[in-house]
């Protein structure tokens, strides 16, 4: 327990707070902090907050924080740092809150971590063609020739790209290590060597089996992945989207997938969700997912956690492990 507690207030939809403060995270909030856990806002103009944000030291956000605007901090006069327990804080950080000087931090490394583990579990599947033998199987419902119908399927040195060395691509980058694959990254910022082969994002389309996207949404990478690109990729390769649906043109990569000639896993799409007519939910090669990929159940502990901790570094006057810089967030998730 630190000797010091700062006046914490909890910022984000009562739901996210009653699944993400729960158990030894409340009770290590509690410990770290001066902080009501029952107290949850998501509109900081509401009069039941106003003396608790009039005192706040810390803001400790998850999702569906409102934006901590310049009236926000007008009514915050005390508040020094912002402990997001989620991942990006763009929807909340505003400017204001850089000219304010106030220290900001993410849990946006211990989200990465699921990201990737689903990322890992489509890239092995994709190649073994789990999905695709599996119905078979259930269709047939009798012994298959899995040899016969297994050219060109398994891991073994199958090369694998990575679109943008992000937090989630070079922790997914890591996963690969174990295996017997060629690793590939895409990434025009990037300098250092990840220990894979770095290369142009035309030339990654076309000589990947599975391409993975890990890129930030941002205007200059709004459908990164259309026509053209998905053209250059070889016939029954797997594309992955667990980063933001705005990434791939969706309607090229319906065309591409309705055709057969590509599979896809897709976590996320553009629109969110898809329209109930959409064939993308019925096409046997594509793995179609809720937006699963990121912290679910259990896994919410993990991000929680590492807010608290940073609340902890907070408290002894250290600075954060997971600092968030302004000038980042032009090319950060």
């Amino acid at each position: 327990m630190t000797e010091y507690r700062p006046k914490t207030l909890l910022a984000m939809s009562r739901q996210i707070a009653g699944r993400l403060v729960t158990g030894p995270v409340r009770d290590r909030l509690i410990a770290v902090a001066d902080v009501d856990p029952d107290q949850v806002t998501t509109d900081f103009a509401d009069p039941d907050v106003a003396a608790a944000l009039a005192e706040a030291e810390v803001l400790y956000t998850s999702w569906y924080c409102p934006p901590i605007t310049a009236e926000v901090l007008a009514a915050a006069p005390r508040l020094k740092a912002i402990v997001h327990a989620a991942g990006s804080v763009k929807h909340h950080v505003t400017p204001a809150c850089w000219e304010r000087g106030l220290l900001v931090s993410s849990a946006a490394a211990a989200n990465a971590e699921p990201v990737a583990e689903y990322t890992l579990a489509s890239i092995l599947f994709a190649n073994k063609r789990v999905l695709e033998l599996a119905a078979l199987y259930r269709d047939k419902r009798t012994q298959l020739d899995v040899y016969g119908l297994s050219s060109g399927i398994g891991n073994y040195r199958r090369t694998i790209g990575i679109i943008g060395a992000s937090r989630i691509g070079r922790r997914v980058i890591e996963l690969l290590r174990p295996f017997d694959l060629d690793v590939l990254v895409a990434d025009p910022y990037l300098t250092e060597d990840l220990g894979v082969l770095h290369v142009g994002l035309d030339e990654l389309f076309e000589r990947c089996d599975v391409i993975s996207v890990h890129a930030p949404a941002l205007p200059e990478t709004e459908h990164l992945v259309d026509a053209a690109r998905l053209a250059r990729m070889r016939d029954g390769a797997t594309l992955i989207n667990t980063a933001r649906g705005a990434l791939v043109d969706t309607e090229a990569l319906t065309a591409e997938l309705t055709s057969g000639r590509l599979y896809a896993v897709i976590d996320v799409t553009e629109p969110d969700p898809l329209p109930p007519d959409s064939p993308l939910y019925d096409l046997p090669n594509v793995l179609l997912t809720p937006h699963i990929a990121g912290s679910l159940g259990g896994e919410l502990a993990r991000i929680a956690d590492l807010a608290v901790d940073e609340l902890v570094r907070y408290a002894k006057g250290l600075p954060f492990e997971h600092g968030v810089v302004a000038t980042e967030l032009a090319t950060s998730a």
